[in-house]
């Protein structure tokens, strides 16, 4: 993405965590029933299809080329179980397999879902529900991180998740998602 993007006023005032957030599509019909599929009907094999939609994204590619690592948004144990799986690191192994890694960003503090929320509870409930693997956070420090979700709404848990890893020392995080909201 080139260096001179302009940046809105609140952002100047108070920079997000993420240095960059890229998407493939906008949140709506066909994409929003699609990643439902997806994510709450257990149907991981799509996620080679929405992986090779972000990669013709433009910017994702030199993102993910230029990663030193690819983290899931982690989810809680409970609804990972109640799941079965976790559709952000299945996508994110099939955009990066062997730069995927689901165990250095954790989830250290259950959450009700977010769609269910207003953006300021959003923004309290996921407060310090993230955390680097406390014996990797050398691998953090200095590092470019990709973070990959299928939905990005209001910003609230990607970026306490990107806090968590510039907490760490993360030099640029760059979040890829499906599909955002408007």
């Amino acid at each position: 993405m080139p260096a001179d993007v302009p940046h809105c006023g609140a952002c100047l005032q108070h920079p997000p965590p993420l240095d960059r957030c890229l998407t493939a599509v906008s949140y709506g019909y066909p994409w929003s029933q699609i990643i439902v599929r997806y994510k709450f009907q257990a149907q991981p094999g799509l996620a080679r299809t929405l992986a090779l939609m972000l990669r013709s994204t433009p910017w994702v590619e030199p993102a993910l080329d230029a990663a030193d690592t690819v983290l899931p948004m982690p989810l809680s144990k409970e609804r990972l179980r109640t799941r079965g799986f976790n559709q952000a690191h299945v996508l994110a192994q099939a955009l990066s397999k062997p730069k995927a890694d689901a165990a250095l960003l954790l989830r250290i503090k259950d959450t009700p879902p977010q769609s269910s929320l207003t953006r300021a509870e959003r923004l309290s409930s996921v407060k310090d529900a993230f955390a680097v693997e406390p014996l990797r956070t050398s691998e953090v420090k200095g590092a470019r991180v990709v973070l990959v979700d299928d939905v990005m709404t209001s910003g609230a848990s990607l970026f306490a998740a990107a806090l968590a890893l510039r907490t760490a020392g993360a030099a640029h995080i760059t979040a890829i998602v499906v599909a955002r909201t408007a």
